[in-house]
């Protein structure tokens, strides 16, 4: 099979993921006097061993692979007819000896029924070309889970009238380079020597099962309009911090452009690991493979700040060449998510607009004008009925979320024994009218199974999306606080490549948003006790 990047790091295979066995059924026969000998699949992956003389092969050799919920991680299986065990292992094959092909997200096999998804293999004209099994399972080391607590000492001090108001922010790195955030802490009000909670990881959130896979720390000081003082930063790995879990380890953190700048600069304070544990618990996995599934439903904006549609400066613009903010977002998010849905059917609203005939204002109407039934099949369905919507409803306002959530809420709080989970995204332009109200539905939505992601299109100020978003401080209504952090914001503008491949650009967007849903719904499982269900016996091959 081949896959998208490169395998591992420097030539190293992934340390962990999944693994699968590909039986195949009922192969096309290419051979004149004997059954045809599958296997040798070629890319960059890895390929099987060779089974002489077969239509129904079961392939023994596993394959190990990262993966990642929030990716979509596309897959290629190439099956290939070999007359000899010695045939060479950088040998190329000719067409005349392929038997077919299937593609494949690796989110696929992890949604579907008990990690197990058959597909037709095609790519030989006027043929049946039989089927490919895919069978997935996860290497226990997926199951670690890491409590650890840090302070800080003598940080530099950033605000004006008083110190500092510092918290931490964790990012994985990734096979491409790049850094993904996996844990935010709290903050810590007013001081240079702060002691954070303890908080948990699960170690494939944090470094993906591989032990030196580079850990990144930045210290941040708070602020309330989101505009966060840099204050350092430091690095580490996972076996790193597993060996100083019997002692106190200190990191210098480093501020690269004062280094830069000052001389005799030596740091901007110092973060101290207190305490590291390790223990095992159930993964994201085991509950999607007992059956869990994750229901999607979209909501969007169609308020007059948007701009008319029919004008290229509206944010709904449909232009002839790309698509808009709105459909790009969408898109980037429905596309991963919809692997983990069985119907593939996906509940559409927007709100914000006056409705024909009589003009009323809605929050919540269906984006296929069936009230009865608003879900729409797959994401192509979604941005059909959105686009439909556009040529028949008046953009109006005001921006209201509240409708929306509490819509959700009321689907999630029928069914809490954890075989299903909500995630609504919102995607929208401006400032949020009933804050109050919303932050009461956001409240109430974090004791049920539901995550909450917005995207916020164009060019307004979001701070208040930032105080939603509760990595810093959990959101609170009427003196209650969110029992959970359930919910995600994004800008969408920081997503814009100045290369325009939007391609690229939508998969670092989904990765942002998504990267904290397996978290949240451990979080509502574990905080209800709910165990995954045991998958039902695979039938036999």
């Amino acid at each position: 099979g081949t896959r998208g990047p490169a395998v591992g790091r420097g030539g190293v295979a992934p340390r962990v993921a999944h693994t699968w066995l590909c039986p195949l059924r009922n192969l096309l026969d290419m051979d004149t006097f004997s059954k045809s000998d599958p296997g040798g699949w070629q890319g960059r992956f890895g390929r099987t061993e060779v089974i002489d003389n077969t239509l129904n092969p079961d392939f023994v050799r596993k394959f190990v692979l990262d993966y990642y919920f929030e990716e979509k991680q596309n897959l290629r299986f190439d099956v290939y007819n070999v007359d000899s065990k010695s045939w060479p292992h950088g040998a190329v094959l000719g067409a005349q000896d392929f038997l077919g092909q299937a593609f494949v997200a690796l989110g696929e096999v992890i949604g579907s029924q008990r990690g197990r998804l058959e597909r037709a293999l095609t790519g030989v004209p006027g043929k049946r070309c039989g089927t490919i099994l895919l069978l997935a399972e996860e290497l226990s080391n997926c199951r670690d889970i890491v409590t650890m607590q840090l302070c800080a000492n003598k940080l530099d001090k950033k605000d004006f009238f008083g110190k500092s108001d510092p918290f931490l922010v964790f990012y994985r790195s990734n096979e491409d380079g790049t850094f993904t955030i996996c844990h935010k802490t709290e903050v810590v009000k007013n001081t240079l020597n702060p002691v954070w909670q303890p908080f948990t990881i699960p170690v494939r959130a944090l470094c993906n099962g591989d032990y030196d896979r580079t850990v990144k720390i930045d210290v941040y000081d708070w602020d309330r309009d989101g505009s966060h003082d840099f204050i350092g930063e430091f690095a580490t790995s996972y076996r790193e911090l597993s060996r100083a879990q019997s002692q106190f380890t200190v990191y210098e953190v480093l501020n690269p452009r004062k280094k830069c700048k000052k001389k005799k600069y030596v740091n901007s304070g110092t973060v101290t690991l207190l305490s590291f544990s390790v223990e095992s618990e159930f993964t994201f996995v085991d509950y999607i493979r007992g059956g869990t599934q994750l229901n999607f439903t979209v909501a969007i904006d169609f308020t007059a700040s948007n701009g008319m549609p029919s004008q290229p400066t509206s944010l709904h613009y449909a232009s002839p060449y790309q698509l808009s903010a709105y459909a790009l977002a969408l898109k980037a998010v429905g596309e991963i998510i919809q692997d983990y849905d069985s119907d593939k059917l996906f509940p559409a609203y927007g709100f914000g607009a006056k409705l024909p005939p009589d003009g009323k204002i809605s929050h919540q109407f269906p984006l296929n004008n069936n009230a009865d039934n608003p879900s729409c099949a797959g994401i192509e369905g979604v941005l059909e009925s959105y686009l439909q919507s556009l040529r028949t409803v008046q953009l109006y306002g005001p921006t209201n979320f509240a409708p929306i959530i509490n819509q959700v809420a009321g689907a999630a709080a029928q069914v809490t024994d954890g075989s299903q989970y909500h995630v609504l995204l919102i995607i929208t332009d401006g400032v949020i009218s009933d804050m109050l109200q919303t932050k009461e539905a956001i409240v109430t939505a974090s004791a049920l199974p539901m995550s909450i992601i917005i995207v916020g299109v164009g060019p307004a100020e979001f701070e208040a999306m930032e105080e939603l978003d509760g990595d810093e401080v959990r959101v609170s209504s009427r003196g209650r606080y969110a029992e959970r952090d359930i919910v995600q914001f994004v800008p969408f503008r920081d997503y814009v490549d100045d290369s325009g491949n939007q391609v690229l650009s939508m998969a670092r967007l989904a990765k942002d948003v998504l990267a904290e849903i397996p978290e949240q719904l451990l979080s509502y499982m574990k905080t209800r006790d709910i165990k995954p269900r045991r998958p039902p016996p695979a039938p036999a091959r």
